[in-house]
């Protein structure tokens, strides 16, 4: 009987190399698929642009790429580990690890290894890779795939309040006094939220005392009327520090970056539970490939000619699966404060992870 952690080096490198191989094997099939799928669904929008073209189109896939590995390299890991595991049920290799004297937990630890590898790879994968490209896909998204400025700080989609008066904006661009705003809508309502009057405009620029509107458009809802304006100032309670946090993207945002927007946040006393969810489980979901080898390990024992063998990986699959239901309920629990933050992103590993024990524990060890 062997006490250490890993079975040989020849074996440990052994199934390492094929658990790995089979794990960028089922990430390139998903993502070639699911890509496909993506780009069907959205040519059509990008190409209705003026002036988009086949370099557009280029530029979308690999956006989106970065995406799909990072959401769907946790299942990669999960189904790369079932047919690992059967694999070596079915050519009885389980069997002479065990008649070797290695218990399951050896055998497993060489898939555990190598998912821990995985996992840091994701983590710094998703944050220097796919937080650049979430952040400029959500703001040509919000663009209509149309030309973006090239400035930092792009956010897309915000919605601002000023008391009882609506502002919203299709992309903020800059920061500071030099914050601009694209796709400018203000809407003034009067205090129990009767619509006024509505003021749409291409941009608006931070002018000292509000955010001033050239060639803009004002509807009159009482006397349904519209005019032209070819200046005006709104929103007055607004400054560009306020739009600057007025809707901050999670995945858009470095690890690192995430702390500060949560600590500006706090400090303008504005709720933080969504946020602070989005930052623990930058950590926990990387995580969550490590899992997959233990959740999958039913897969592996038994005898393969029971005909269990087929039933054995359904419930490898199933643990698996259930996880990735369990900690997105989760998630959505904590960003509207039904968990805490802490316990959203945590729970659901934890919980598994004494699954997987429990259940390799009582069946095999």
């Amino acid at each position: 009987m062997q006490f250490d952690f890993f079975p040989s080096r020849r074996l440990t490198l052994y199934l390492g190399k094929m658990f790995l191989t089979r794990i960028l094997a089922v990430l390139v099939m998903l993502v070639l698929v699911l890509q496909t799928l993506d780009l069907l669904s959205t040519s059509g929008d990008i190409l209705a642009q003026p002036g988009n073209g086949q370099s557009e189109l280029l530029t979308y896939v690999g956006l989106r790429v970065p995406q799909l590995v990072a959401r769907f390299l946790p299942y990669s890991v999960l189904l790369a580990t079932i047919i690992t595991l059967v694999g070596l049920n079915q050519n009885s290799e389980v069997i002479a690890m065990k008649a070797a004297g290695l218990s399951a937990h050896q055998i497993l630890a060489p898939l555990l290894m190598v998912a821990a590898l995985i996992a840091g790879a994701s983590f710094a994968f998703n944050e220097n890779v796919v937080t650049r490209a979430t952040a400029t896909l959500s703001a040509w998204e919000g663009n209509d795939f149309g030309p973006i400025p090239a400035e930092s700080g792009l956010r897309s989609n915000v919605f601002l309040a000023d008391g009882a008066d609506i502002l919203t904006a299709r992309i903020v661009a800059g920061t500071g006094d030099s914050t601009r705003m694209e796709g400018v809508s203000w809407y003034r309502r009067s205090e129990d939220g009767v619509l006024i009057e509505q003021i749409r405009a291409d941009a608006a620029d931070w002018a000292g005392n509000g955010w001033r509107l050239t060639d803009a458009t004002r509807f009159d809802v009482q006397g349904a009327e519209t005019l032209q304006l070819a200046q005006t100032v709104i929103a007055p309670g607004l400054t560009p520090e306020q739009v600057g946090l007025g809707r901050r993207d999670a995945a858009a945002e470095p690890f690192w970056e995430l702390s500060d927007t949560i600590a500006e946040y706090e400090a303008s006393g504005r709720r933080t539970a969504e946020l602070r969810a989005q930052w623990w489980h930058r950590l926990s979901g990387p995580l969550s490939a490590v899992l997959m080898p233990l959740l999958g390990a039913v897969a592996a024992f038994g005898l393969a000619r029971s005909g269990q063998l087929f039933l054995r990986a359904i419930i490898g699959m199933a643990l698996g699966f259930a996880y990735f239901v369990v900690d997105n309920a989760a998630l959505a629990m904590g960003n509207f404060g039904g968990y805490p933050p802490f316990l959203a992103a945590w729970a659901p590993f934890m919980l598994f992870l004494l699954i997987g024990e429990t259940v390799l524990v009582r069946t095999e060890e």
